[in-house]
């Protein structure tokens, strides 16, 4: 297959808003990166996207047809319209030169060990309205399969990674979004696993709005002027979740910040922000290898407090995704735009040693443009 350009969307689970992102790539290798976008959610949207996840939560699979969530979900379709909208503009591109869209939606459940996940989205909304085929839809079928369903984004991991000069030996590429979760990459052998380490930015952001109203702990100020309280930190640290083997995905309701609730705004965030960097920190000892370089994306490589307790924990050269070169902003929409290309093309968006699916899994569910 020739090189197209592909287009991915990225709403995470920080809810901070949605990302876009254009590459040339078939499938395998990047040729060219375009323009990317960031489209903020607003306040009102950020809280029906909390509340839809409160209620996914108590509703399991009936999720799928609740009329609240089937509201949200057509009115986040429309949102990402208009990222893709936004985007195409900036590029000089006509809708017609997009090969395909990566739509990943809005995770609002993940219980793989229940083979049950959703990701909020219409796909076919969004074909309909862009005259763009879509794939979304990117983890059913590894759950269904027995997978994990998370992380898909290492096989784009490893694909930049060719891309980068000179390394050598072991790789590790950790995204810090409201999840964090780790690529391991033998860059000679072409070894690759891949994990949910722990809580990223989740535990702050929601620690930050009930204590200060703001969505984050924007460039760290609020845990800078907090100490990390030892003992809340060692109950946060027995969490069983970030001692399991991998595979493992895990979901932002995972984890009980009932440690740090008697805490100051200050001493909360600081220890919270140890206890992801912690979690990172068990997740070494899960490798094959230890790294000797760590790259860093996601929101979280914005908090220069995390980013010390990173360096602090590993003790390896650590860098930003954009020391490597890397968009880090862009780094997870692109990832679903080369998804969305090995979709179409019946290559396999996850692995064994990168969800614990029975064998590669291809995935995502193509909607044709009329």
């Amino acid at each position: 297959m020739e090189p197209v350009i592909a287009l991915g969307l990225m709403s995470g689970t920080s809810l901070d808003g949605i990302d876009g992102a254009l590459i040339r790539t078939d499938g395998e290798s990047i040729e060219a990166f375009g323009p990317w976008v960031t489209l903020a959610y607003e306040p009102e949207m950020r809280e029906r996207l909390r509340q839809a996840i409160q209620l996914a939560a108590r509703l399991g699979a009936a999720a799928r047809t609740s009329p609240v969530i089937l509201d949200l979900a057509r009115d986040l379709t429309d949102l990402h319209g208009l990222v893709v909208e936004t985007l195409l503009a900036e590029a000089e591109l006509e809708h017609g030169e997009v090969g395909v869209i990566g739509f990943h939606g809005q995770t609002l459940l993940h219980r793989p060990e229940q083979r049950l996940t959703l990701q909020i989205g219409d796909g076919s909304r969004l074909a309909r309205s862009l005259d763009i085929d879509v794939v979304n839809d990117f983890r059913s079928a590894d759950v269904a399969a027995g997978g994990q369903g998370a992380p898909l984004a290492p096989l784009y991991h490893q694909a930049l990674a060719q891309r980068l000069e000179g390394a050598q030996g072991s790789l590790a590429v950790l995204n810090i979004g409201g999840i964090a979760n780790v690529t391991w990459l033998d860059i000679q052998g072409g070894g690759i696993l891949a994990f949910d380490t722990g809580p990223g930015n989740c535990l702050i952001d929601d620690w930050c709005a009930q204590k200060t109203g703001a969505p984050i702990d924007r460039d760290g100020a609020l845990a800078a002027h907090g100490q990390v309280n030892a003992a809340a930190l060692a109950a946060l640290m027995r969490a069983p979740q970030i001692h399991l083997a991998p595979p493992k995905s895990l979901d932002r309701q995972a984890f009980n910040p009932a440690p740090v609730a008697r805490l100051s705004p200050e001493d909360g965030a600081a220890t919270l922000t140890a206890f992801t960097s912690g979690a990172v920190g068990v997740a070494v000892g899960l490798l094959p290898a230890r790294p000797k370089r760590w790259i860093i994306c996601g929101g979280g490589r914005h908090n220069p407090v995390l980013m010390g307790m990173l360096r602090r924990e590993l003790g390896v050269q650590v860098q930003t995704a954009e020391d490597a070169g890397w968009r880090g902003d862009a780094l997870e929409a692109e990832a679903f735009a080369f998804l969305a290309v090995r979709s179409l093309r019946g290559l396999p968006l996850s692995l064994a040693s990168t969800t614990g699916a029975p064998a590669p899994m291809t995935g995502g569910v193509l909607a044709r443009k009329l």
